[in-house]
């Protein structure tokens, strides 16, 4: 049984990858989204925000993470759902949880390679120098689960392909503001700072920000275990709703 989990999550991952991931207008909304917002932040300031160009590069890893991992991620188990090619899938010797995990996959990856091609930009403008590289590693795959697993959450609980594109958007705009991307979470009132705690962006910009430009490894792992718990809780609940949907 475990075998064919594994072949299944395999199978599924590089099925989703290629129909639905691997296109050119994808992958372009993945990169220059984040960077048109990080941009106009840059030219509101003048030459004082091209001088913090670098202390945004971790929010923008994050972003750039966030919306490649869930905009696709968000609507294609709708989609399935309507089309139903999800319950074809279930018919093959495979549990849901295996599904459902080869589904996360494909945006985890997806959103991975396209943050890799913004970090290799900031690391030609600003160097490599400071970059602790396996917390760098951990904090884009534990942040690519967490915001896969939410994309997954969000499309398991919407029948319509425009309501999970709306609830998407629910989410991660305000997650792009109150995550720490372009204002530190510790600047902002209380009341906002409590709501920032309870969104996962903000435990990824933090831990990609140790990484990036030194401070507490030990916060830094305690991030990372906050986005796990994240991963673990999103999963659990996308795979109770999704089995109670198509049973």
């Amino acid at each position: 049984m475990l075998n064919d989990d594994l072949r299944g999550m395999w199978a599924i991952m590089v099925k989703d990858l290629r129909a639905y991931y691997l296109k050119p207008p994808n992958i372009s909304w993945g990169i220059l989204f984040p960077f048109a917002f990080v941009l106009a932040f840059v030219i509101r300031d003048g030459a004082q925000g091209l001088k913090s160009l670098a202390g945004l590069v971790p929010g923008l890893l994050a972003l750039t993470l966030l919306f490649a991992t869930s905009s696709m991620e968000a609507i294609i188990i709708t989609f399935e759902r309507r089309i139903g090619a999800l319950e074809r899938l279930l018919l093959a010797p495979l549990r849901l949880p295996a599904l459902l995990a080869g589904k996360l996959l494909g945006g985890m990856v997806f959103g991975l390679v396209t943050t890799l091609a913004v970090l290799l930009i900031a690391l030609a403008l600003f160097g490599a120098s400071g970059v602790h590289w396996l917390l760098l590693i951990l904090g884009l795959i534990f942040s690519a689960a967490a915001f896969s697993a939410l994309g997954a959450l969000i499309s398991v609980s919407v029948k319509e392909v425009f309501e999970a594109q709306t609830l998407a958007n629910a989410f991660r705009f305000p997650m792009m503001f109150l995550g720490g991307v372009f204002v530190p979470v510790a600047s902002l009132p209380l009341g906002l700072q409590i709501v920032a705690r309870a969104l996962p962006l903000t435990y990824a910009v933090e831990a990609l920000d140790v990484a990036m430009s030194g401070g507490r490894v030990s916060l830094a792992m305690m991030d990372l275990a906050v986005l796990a718990a994240f991963t673990v809780v999103f999963f659990a609940l996308s795979s109770w709703i999704l089995a109670r949907r198509v049973s």
